[in-house]
């Protein structure tokens, strides 16, 4: 399946390639170079389709759980002091997504939207640093029944374009699509200190699927007094 937010360049690129497809077997001469330029059509589109796939996922059950909002693999676990949602010291998680990767992101958690911000920001590559503090970014805290999540979508060196349909006051499920980052990017997730980390270094996610953190069972209760 095709992501919905990826219509308009899916389809423009496809109708591209038909037609460049066309014109070199009626046109092009000679045969091997009609051929090359058909395998690089046929190319460029399975990648292109490959890149806006959109599979199904099935979320993990558990109201204390904080699921990834991007595929991709971890490159960031670090303790850092955030001034934008949270206003304490969180832990951070950030997930690089290479071109190859699913690029449609899902709700780590169920909850409401309280705060969202864009920043148009510079074009570093992702997986530095400085992207996540210099890049093109929208930002997204949400609040549910047993804390707060804060995220990030990073455009990267490739990534020029930014899909996020949640604005403040939405109610969203955790696992539920809200938008896409195109081609290469990043994802940086926060939360509480108290919650229970379930990755490390290295691990592969799938958005919507697998399980980053935990709330504890102390902050839950404490959210239901």
């Amino acid at each position: 399946m095709i992501t919905k937010y990826g219509y308009d360049v899916y389809f423009t690129i496809a109708a591209v390639c038909v037609v460049i497809i066309v014109l070199a077997i009626l046109f092009v001469e000679p045969k091997s170079l009609r051929y090359s330029v058909i395998v690089v059509s046929l190319a460029f589109l399975g990648f292109t389709t490959s890149f806006f796939r959109d599979p199904e996922r099935t979320t993990p059950k558990g109201e204390n759980l904080i699921i990834a909002p991007a595929d991709g693999k971890i490159i960031v676990l670090k303790r850092i002091h955030d001034d934008e949602f949270f206003h304490a010291d969180v832990q951070q998680i950030s997930i690089f997504m290479s071109p190859l990767n699913v690029h449609v992101n899902r709700n780590p958690i169920t909850g409401t939207v309280r705060h969202t911000r864009y920043v148009k920001g510079e074009y570093f590559a992702a997986y530095g640093d400085k992207a996540s503090e210099k890049n093109e970014q929208m930002i997204v805290g949400l609040e549910g029944a047993n804390g707060k999540v804060m995220f990030k979508q990073i455009a990267g060196f490739v990534a020029r374009r930014i899909v996020c349909q949640l604005k403040p006051g939405d109610t969203v499920n955790v696992g539920e699509r809200f938008g896409m980052i195109k081609f290469g990017s990043r994802v940086d997730v926060f939360f509480p200190l108290s919650v229970n980390g379930r990755v490390q270094i290295g691990d592969i996610t799938k958005a919507g699927e697998t399980i980053l953190g935990e709330y504890s069972q102390n902050e839950s209760e404490k959210k239901l007094r």
